[in-house]
C-alpha cells in the first residue's frame, strides 16, 4: 500500500515537473529574447547609452556602428538575455513559486488550510523546482544557439562592411596611382606631400584628418555635430574645404582629383621671370578664349595675385622684383578635352640661385616635373662684349640680370639632380626673354626659328649642349613678355608665351602638344623661336615699338 502511495506521489511530482518544465521553458525563453531585443537599443530612452564611446579628440567623428558598437551591443544584449533567464528562474520559480509551495501559500497569497492540499503542494514543489531548473537550462541553450547564429550573421556583416571600406580605399588609391595624382603643398616653408588632406566640416568647421573609407564609415562619416561627410571623392569629399595636414593652409579644390604639374621658372634677378609668368598666364587665357582649352584659377588668392600683377604691369613698364623668401605656387587648372591638370608655377627670387645652399633650401624643386629656364642673354659677358655703340646702351637700359643663364644653370643642375634624383627624366623649356630689345640690336644675329642655333652663334653653345645632355628633352623659345602684357597686349605673342608651359603640360599627358607647335629641330632637343617657327627672322624693332598696341598695330605686327 505504501509503495502504491509512493508511486502515485512520484507520478504527481513528475507530471508537475513536466508541466512546470514546459511553462518555465517558454516563459524564460520569451523573457530572454525580449531582454536581448531590449538590450540592443538604448538602456534608458532619451538618455545617452553608456556603451557608446565618446568622440575622440584626434578625429571629431563617430565610429561606424559596424566597426565596434555592433559587437558591443550584441555581446551586452546576449549577456543581458542570459542573465534575465537565470534571474527570473531564481526570483520567480525558486524564491516565489517553489518557496510558496513548500510554505503552503497559494498563488493568491493566502495560506492553504486544507492539510491534504498542503501535502500535495509539498509533493509538487520539488517537481516544480526541477522542471523550472531544466527549463532554464534548456532556455539558455536555445538562446545561446540563436545568439551563435546571430553572431555569425553579424560577423558576415562586419566582414562585408570592412571589406567594402577596404575595396573603396583600394579603388581610390588605385585611381590616384593610375592617374599619377601626387598632391604637394604649394605654400612656402612646407612643400610637403599630402597623401590625405584635412577636410573641414561645413557645419561646425571641425577638421577631419581621416576622411576616407575606414572605421569611421565606408561611404560617409558622421561629424560630432551630426553632419554627414562624404568619405570618398564620389560621395562628395572634394566639395569640402581641404587643408594641408602640415601647415593648415587651404588647398585648392582640385587637390586629390587632378594630377599636379610643378613648373618652376628659374632665372637670375631681373631676368624677366615675373613678367614671363604673367605672359604665360595671359597666354593660357588667350588659348582659352579661342576654345582650345579651359583655364581657371585654382583659388581666389591666385585670381587676386594675377589681377594685382596685371594691374602693376598695366601701370608701369616693369614688374617689381620677387621678394619674400620661398615662393608660393601660382596655381591654375588647365583642361583640354576630358583631361585636366593642376599647374603649379613657381616664381622664386633670383637670389635663391646664387649659391648651392640657397638652391638646396628651395624644397619645391624636389617635386619638379619640368623646368622653365629663363635666359636673359644680355647678362652674359660673352654677349655684352659683342655689343657696340647704341646697342650697348639699349642692353643697359633693359636692366640685364647680374647672373647669366649659363651661371644660373650651373648653380641649378647639380642640386636639382640631388633634390629630385630624376633630372634625366625631366624636360626643360628654355625661354629667351626681352625679345623686343634683342631684335633692336644690330650687333647680334637675328633670332630666327632655331633659337638653339642662335644661342650657339652668340656664344652660349655650352648651355645648349648641357641642356640637351642632362635633360630628357629640351626646347627653346624667344618671347617678348612686354608685348604680351600691359596695355594693349598682342594676342599672338600671348599665345606664343604660353607655348613653353603647354609643351611641359603635354609631357604629363595633357593633349596640348599641338598648341605648342611643331619642333623646328624635328626632335626632342630642338628649339623654336618666339614666333613659333612661322616667319623666322622677324624683328620686334619696327616703328610701332613703344606705341600703344591696338588691333591695327597687332595686324601689322603679325604680318611683318
Amino acid at each position: 500500500m505504501n509503495g502504491i502511495a509512493t508511486a502515485v506521489l512520484g507520478f504527481v511530482a513528475l507530471v508537475a515537473g513536466a508541466v512546470c518544465l514546459g511553462n518555465a521553458l517558454w516563459q524564460l525563453l520569451a523573457q530572454g529574447v525580449r531582454a536581448v531585443c531590449g538590450g540592443l537599443g538604448p538602456w534608458q530612452t532619451g538618455r545617452k547609452d553608456v556603451r557608446i564611446p565618446a568622440v575622440g579628440a584626434d578625429e571629431p567623428a563617430e565610429l561606424a556602428y559596424w566597426w565596434r558598437q555592433m559587437r558591443v551591443d550584441a555581446v551586452t544584449a546576449g549577456d543581458f538575455g542570459i542573465r534575465v533567464i537565470w534571474k527570473r528562474f531564481v526570483d520567480q520559480w525558486t524564491r516565489r513559486t517553489t518557496a510558496n509551495l513548500f510554505r503552503g501559500i497559494r498563488s493568491t497569497g493566502f495560506i492553504e488550510r486544507n492539510s491534504f492540499v498542503r501535502m500535495m503542494m509539498w509533493v509538487v514543489a520539488p517537481g516544480t523546482f526541477l522542471g523550472a531548473l531544466v527549463g532554464a537550462v534548456l532556455a539558455t541553450v536555445v538562446l545561446a544557439l540563436a545568439l551563435a547564429v546571430f553572431a555569425l550573421l553579424l560577423g558576415l556583416v562586419w566582414l562585408g562592411a570592412a571589406g567594402t571600406a577596404l575595396v573603396l580605399r583600394g579603388v581610390e588609391r588605385g585611381w590616384v596611382t593610375v592617374r599619377r595624382i601626387r598632391v604637394k603643398c604649394p605654400y612656402p616653408g612646407c612643400y610637403r606631400p599630402v597623401p590625405l588632406a584635412v577636410h573641414r566640416c561645413p557645419g561646425c568647421r571641425e577638421p577631419h584628418a581621416r576622411l576616407r573609407p575606414g572605421r569611421y564609415g565606408a561611404l560617409r562619416h558622421t561629424c560630432s555635430c551630426g553632419q554627414r561627410l562624404g568619405a570618398t571623392r564620389l560621395a562628395g569629399r572634394s566639395r569640402l574645404t581641404a587643408l594641408c595636414p602640415h601647415c593648415d593652409q587651404v588647398l585648392p579644390n582640385a587637390v586629390g582629383t587632378t594630377r599636379v604639374v610643378h613648373a618652376p621658372l628659374v632665372g637670375g634677378t631681373s631676368s624677366g621671370k615675373t613678367m614671363l609668368m604673367a605672359a604665360m598666364v595671359e597666354g593660357l587665357h588667350a588659348w582659352s578664349r579661342r576654345g582650345e582649352l579651359r583655364v581657371e584659377y585654382a583659388s581666389t588668392d591666385d585670381r587676386q595675385a594675377a589681377n594685382s600683377l596685371n594691374q602693376e604691369l598695366t601701370q608701369g613698364t616693369w614688374a617689381h622684383a620677387t621678394t619674400g623668401g620661398q615662393p608660393r605656387a601660382f596655381m591654375l587648372t588647365v583642361t583640354r578635352g576630358r583631361r585636366r591638370r593642376l599647374l603649379y608655377l613657381y616664381d622664386p627670387m633670383g637670389e635663391s640661385l646664387e649659391d648651392a645652399e640657397r638652391v638646396r633650401a628651395q624644397h619645391y624643386l624636389a617635386h619638379t616635373n619640368g623646368v622653365v629656364l629663363v635666359a636673359d642673354v644680355l647678362a652674359e659677358q660673352t654677349v655684352r662684349t659683342k655689343l657696340t655703340g647704341a646697342d650697348a646702351d639699349r642692353a643697359t637700359a633693359a636692366r640685364p640680370s647680374p647672373q647669366g643663364p649659363w651661371e644660373t644653370y650651373q648653380r641649378l643642375a647639380g642640386e636639382l639632380s640631388a633634390l629630385t634624383g630624376r633630372r634625366g627624366r625631366m624636360s626643360v623649356a628654355t625661354v629667351v626673354t626681352k625679345r623686343d630689345v634683342l631684335d633692336q640690336l644690330g650687333s647680334l644675329p637675328v633670332a630666327g626659328a632655331r633659337i638653339d642655333t642662335w644661342l650657339t652663334e652668340i656664344g652660349l653653345g655650352g648651355l645648349v649642349r648641357a641642356l640637351g645632355h642632362d635633360f630628357k628633352a629640351a626646347r627653346y623659345w624667344a618671347v617678348s613678355a612686354h608685348a604680351a602684357t600691359g596695355t594693349g597686349p598682342l594676342d599672338s605673342e600671348q599665345r606664343r608665351a604660353a607655348e613653353p608651359v603647354l609643351w611641359l603640360l603635354a609631357a604629363s599627358g595633357l593633349r596640348t602638344g599641338a598648341l605648342a607647335g611643331p619642333d623646328p629641330a624635328g626632335g626632342g632637343n630642338g628649339g623654336r623661336a618666339g614666333d613659333g617657327g612661322r616667319g623666322g627672322g622677324r624683328k620686334f624693332g619696327g616703328p610701332w615699338i613703344g606705341r600703344p598696341r591696338t588691333e591695327k598695330t597687332e595686324k601689322r605686327y603679325n604680318t611683318a
